[in-house]
Parts: structure tokens; sequence; C-alpha cells
């Protein structure tokens, strides 16, 4: 199961040359792939091309009648290393994955493949997770392409040009012998536009024609002495075949007049950002007519020399819009200027910040400050700049915004992660805190409030790795986290297998709901479903116990709380000796929803009887000290006033988006809190029978209530 279904739009990957295409970026992306007779397709998913790995699942048929192969990767390394097929044969291959944190993962991969070179196309789809929609480090792709010289495409992001990009990616990378990056933001990957649609291809030399005619090529491996051969293959051959492809295809662009005081130099992605703060700025209209030349580089690494020096001549100055740090594009720009002996001043950062993502607001106020210092005349009588973010500004809402505290991300309503947490915690107050490895996943979440859980997190599956150094002998033991989307991208080996060699005397929890929650939900080769295209209903118990772990538990529901802390209760208490892994198990609710959901409506517009669980708290039981929502933090748990003179705190409260896990009730049971929980069955189309018995227990109720009121003592005013 995935985050979404692109059943319906993925028939339009079937559209002929000629005809009209309309969709959003991921969609562009392979239907480009499509036209350009790539032969195979893998990769890992992540935001932001999670939903690209998505597109190409759905596309099955499609891809079928082309004779297209394409699978879901273990991991990103495996991605990178499938692009080994285009090495020795004219395929060509497309992987995709995010980047940073994918591309670090593939490195081992593509620097062999970047030494060796390849002979069809290979094209990487980069997903450039950078800006404040990102979840992991700030870093970016270019420099890894510097360091091994690999083309990296940058392209505007409207459909057209990254479909042209798409297309002219794979040309780049055959004429010149070297794999090709190409980059998407999470705005190109869902931006929507048009563009007229290709036939698609299918491939001239196929995978099956390979296995049956096997070519060997021992210069393309990379060993002594081959490999100090492709250094100088790289720039004697391949830089300059990349450079004249890149001129000749005009792959560059340049906008706006051809001779200015000023200019600005841009990443092909930052393109709408800059007209659209030129258009604040009355320098640009709604048709992308811009006032001031604009050199848009779609290839930003490596630049054209020529076309840099051309565009700066007989300017007094030129802003760099490169997004994050270091100033990579800046810095070689300044050295091309300087080897032509051109003096045109270079701004970048400075006007500009050096890190974070260059929103619209951030760009009106980097492009209008250098415009005031070099050619104010320019902005002319202009008035003041529009606020981009005016209800940000509004008095309300900062008046607002010192009342309310910031609530921290966390786990879903209903969650099966948050009782494993909340079970840490209770063994935490009988046992003392112990150093807890954190992992990347949903279960990251745990490091903030309510739980205060984690103490790093260094990759995804190495959890239990980086609490390698806490080998040794002492009062407690190290406790370290991972996820099933973890275990198997990297953490089987990497973790459980190095913990059995070493020896170590750790606990790990591996936190099994199902699927890959944290990238989209997408199918694990655990997951319970039984998927037709895919090997699924792998056992982690079997796994973990083939490498050598002795103790093992298995915990079906994650929401029996006191089954949970027990059990960590044991782990970290055993005389037993080597790792101890708890595997706990429930399905991600999120990924439940979207699932049974449909089951439920459909059911309900057909008539049938249905039940919904839900959970709720009896105001007049509970005591209002909230120990229930420090050890949940369940989104559905709340509170609300109550008229009970006697009671100076609000009591808890459960609102309508309580999805009926039971978690907040196990909670309070295993902790000792409070009776204050009940669960209340809602029934869609109910039986006589059903509405016979809610008469008789309102009835019943309803007399009990009476006869409580009637024993009250009530006070004269």
């Amino acid at each position: 199961m995935a985050e979404r279904s692109f059943a319906r739009e993925v028939q339009d990957l079937k559209k002929r040359a000629g005809e009209e295409f309309s969709g959003e970026g991921i969609l562009a992306i392979t239907k480009a792939l499509l036209q350009s007779g790539v032969a195979y397709v893998a990769g890992y998913q992540g935001a932001p091309i999670s939903h690209l790995m998505d597109v190409l699942n759905d596309a099955k048929d499609v891809l079928d009648e082309l004779g297209v192969h394409f699978e879901n990767s273990a991991s990103e390394a495996a991605a990178a290393a499938t692009l080994s097929a285009s090495v020795m044969y004219p395929i060509r291959g497309a992987v995709t994955w995010k980047s940073t944190a994918g591309t670090n993962v593939a490195a081992d991969a593509l620097s062999n493949l970047a030494s060796g070179g390849v002979k069809g196309g290979a094209l990487i789809v980069i997903g450039e997770d950078y800006g404040e929609g990102s979840s992991i480090m700030q870093e970016r792709t270019h420099s890894y392409a510097m360091k091994s010289q690999i083309w990296l495409l940058d392209p505007r992001p409207d459909l057209p040009s990254i479909v042209r990009a798409v297309e002219e990616g794979f040309e780049l990378s055959e004429v010149s012998n070297t794999p090709v990056m190409l980059e998407v933001r999470i705005r190109s990957c869902h931006v929507h536009g048009k563009f007229i649609c290709k036939d698609n291809r299918k491939p001239p030399f196929t995978l099956q024609q390979a296995l049956e005619q096997p070519v060997r090529d021992a210069n393309r491996i990379v060993l002594p002495p081959a490999s100090y051969l492709h250094e100088a293959e790289k720039i004697e051959k391949r830089w300059p075949a990349a450079l004249r492809f890149i001129k000749e295809r005009k792959l560059n662009e340049f906008f706006g007049p051809e001779r200015g005081t000023v200019g600005i130099i841009m990443q092909g992605g930052m393109y709408n950002g800059v007209m659209r703060a030129l258009q604040h700025l009355g320098l640009a209209d709604i048709y992308g007519e811009s006032k001031i030349p604009l050199y848009v580089l779609n290839v930003t690494y490596p630049l054209i020399d020529d076309e840099v020096a051309a565009f700066c001549a007989g300017k007094s100055a030129v802003l760099v819009v490169e997004e994050s740090q270091p100033e990579y594009i800046e810095q070689a720009i300044n050295t091309i200027l300087r080897r032509h002996d051109i003096n045109t001043r270079l701004a970048g950062k400075g006007p500009l910040p050096m890190g974070g993502e260059y929103t619209a607001s951030v760009l009106l106020k980097g492009i209008g400050d250098f415009l005031v210092e070099h050619t104010p005349a320019l902005l002319g009588n202009r008035p003041p700049l529009p606020d981009p973010n005016p209800v940000l500004q509004h008095d309300k809402v900062r008046a607002l915004a010192k009342v309310v505290p910031q609530r921290p991300p966390g786990f879903c309503t209903g969650c099966p992660e948050r009782p494993i947490f909340a079970a840490m915690k209770l063994v935490e107050q009988e046992l003392g805190p112990h150093h807890v490895s954190a992992d990347i996943g949903c279960h990251l979440f745990s490091i903030l409030p309510p739980f205060n859980i984690g103490a790093t997190t260094m990759g995804y599956g190495l959890g239990p790795a980086s609490a390698s150094a806490f080998n040794v002998k002492a009062a407690k033991r190290p406790i370290s986290v991972m996820g099933d989307g973890g275990f198997w991208h990297n953490g089987l080996s990497s973790s459980i297998g190095n913990a059995v060699y070493n020896q170590q005397d750790g606990v790990i929890v591996v936190v099994d709901n199902f699927y890959s929650s944290a990238t989209g939900g997408q199918d694990l080769p655990s997951s319970r479903a039984r998927n037709p295209r895919r090997s699924t209903n792998n056992s982690i118990v079997d796994a973990v116990k083939g490498v050598g772990v002795k103790w093992v538990r298995q915990i079906d529901r994650t929401y029996d709380v006191a089954k949970m802390r027990d059990t960590l209760r044991e782990a970290l208490t055993t005389a037993e000796t080597g790792p101890k892994v708890v595997v706990a198990s429930s399905e991600c609710m999120l990924n439940k929803q979207r699932r049974v959901r449909p089951l439920f409506q459909k059911a309900q517009r057909d008539g049938k009887r249905v039940v919904r669980e839900r959970f709720g708290v009896d105001e007049d039981v509970c005591t209002g000290d909230h120990a229930c929502i420090r050890l949940s933090g369940c989104p559905s748990l709340s509170v609300k006033h109550t008229d009970d003179p006697l009671k100076d705190d609000p009591v808890a409260a459960i609102d309508d988006s309580c999805v009926g896990c039971g978690n907040c009730g196990d909670v309070s049971e295993a902790a000792a809190l409070c009776p204050s929980f009940y669960r209340a069955d809602i029934i869609s189309n109910p039986t006589w029978l059903d509405r016979a018995l809610a008469k008789l227990r309102s009835a019943v109720i309803g007399f009990l209530q009476n006869r409580r009121a009637g024993a009250r003592i009530a006070f004269a005013d």
C-alpha cells in the first residue's frame, strides 16, 4: 500500500505524439523516461520523489507493454548498483532516491560508476530534499557531483523544461560516457503544468539481448591500471564532450534584454522564485518577460566558461542566486571571471543568506538589496514592497503566537509506536534512564515531547550500530530503536549482524508497523499484505534468529502497554548475555485507516451494520492531573473545562479524531492512573436488536441517574 494511488493518472502515460499531457512533475518525469526509451528503472522511496516510485508501481501495465523493467530496490545503494547494466551495454537506465541522505548511501556504487563510465545513458533522478519542508540534514548534491564528476542538471520548475532535461540528460550521458544527475526539488516534483507528448519508445537494445549477448570490457572495471586511466579520460574526453553538448543544445537559457548594467545568474530550480520577486519589484510581468538579463543554469555542473564570461562582460555587477552553502557556483564563476580578466562585481552570499531555503520573501529582499546597491535607478519610484506573508504579520496572529505554545511534530492519532515509548517511560521510572540510540523513521518522534527519549540518530537502519561503542560492562544496558524499513534497508547486517558478531549486550527494539511508513506506506519484505508483485510476509523474527540472535521476543499488539513494559524490563534485567531483540508489531494506523475507511464507508452506504469503536473520558471520574496526556501525547487527547465547582483543573477529553486504538486506556491501566476511560461502540445501520438494547440501557442509566440526583443535598440560594 502506498500513500496514494495513481491508477487513473498513469493512463495518461499512454498518450501519443502531439497530444497534450497535463499533470504534476513526477508524472511528467515518468512520461519523459518512457519517451526516452528507458529499459530499466529502480529506486528507493523517500520525499520528495516517493510519489515517483508510486507512479512507477501503478504503471506496471504500461511498463510491461514497452518492455521496461522496474523494481523497488532494497536501498539507494542497491538502486545505484543497478546502473551497472549501462556500463557494458547501450541500455538506458534510470534510478531515483531522496538526496542527500540517499546519495550518501549510494556513494560506493556511484563512485565506481562515475570512474569506469557508462556506454548507455544513465540518469539519476535526485529528489533534493532541502529547505523548510525537509526532514533530513541540510546539505546539497552539488558537492557530490563535483567530487565524482557526475553532470548535474537543475531544470526550471515547469513541465516542458523537466521533460527536456530527462530526454537530453540521457543523450548527454551517452555522448560523454558519464552518469547524469537530474535534481528536482519538492516544488518541481509537484508543480502542475502541460507539455506536448512524444510517442513512448521501446528500448532499442533490451536487457534480454544483453543477457544473450554478454560483453566484457576490462577497461571499464575499476581496477589498476584502468582506474588510473579513468581520471585522464574524464579530463581529456568526457569533460570536453559534455561541454560541447551543453553548448550546442543550449541547455542553459538566457532571458530578458541582451545587455544591461546588472544581471542575475541562477540555478534553474530558482527560476520561478526569482521571477516572482522581479514581478513584485516591477521588473518582470506575469508572462515572464524580464527587464533584467537572466542566465538560467539548467546545468549547474559543469559550468560553461564562455557563456558565463559573455554574460558577465560589460555589466557592473551580477547576482548569483545559489541556494544553500557552500557557494560552489559563486566560487566557480569568480574563478572564470579572473581567468578571463573580467572585472564585473559578483554578489551572491551577502545580499542573499548563506543558508536556508530561498523562499519568495527571501529572494524579494535579497534581489531588492542587490539592486539598491548597484542600480537603484532601475527600481524607480516603486511603491513599498508587498509582504509575501501578510497573514503572519497580522496583529491577532502575533498575539496568538505569544499565548499558544508551539506543538512539536509527533505520532499520528492511534499510532502503534506511541505505546512502545509509553512503556519505555514506565520502565524508566522503575530502572532509571538509559542511553537510547534512535534511528530514521516515524519512531524518531520519540525524541520530542512528551516522551523525550533518544540521544542520537546516525542513519537509516543504524540505530543499534550507533550503540556499538557502549558495548562495555556497566550497571545499565544501552537501548536502540530501529524500524522495519531501516531493518530491511540496512539494519539486518549493519546493526543486528554486527551486534551478534561483536557479542553486544544491549537491547534492540525493532518497530514493525508492516510498511515503510515514513516514506509513504510502501510494502516491505515483512509486510503482512499479499503483494502479487513482491515477496512479502517474511518474518523479522526468523531473520534475526538467522543471523544468530538467541534472545528474541515478539509482541503482536503494541497497544498492550503492560506487556511492552514487562518485556522491556525483562530485556534490561535478564542475566542472559548477547543482543536482546524485541520485535514490536502492530499495523501503522494511518495505512490501516486508508485501507479500512473506504470499506467502512461502502458498507455504510450499502446499509450494512458496521461498528466503530470510540473512547471517551468520564469527566466525573477524571481528576484532571493529565498524566494520561503526558504518557500518551495522542493528538485526539485534549482538555476541557467542567462545571464541577470542586475541580479547578480542566479534565481530559477525547475529540472526534479518535480512531479507537485504545492506547490511552491501556496506558492509564499500565501506569495505574485512573479508571476514567471508557469504550463506546458507535453502530451505523443498527438492527432492531441494537435499537432495543439501546432503549433498555438508556432506561436503566436514566433511572440510576435520577435516583442519584434525588439523593443529592441541595442548598438554597
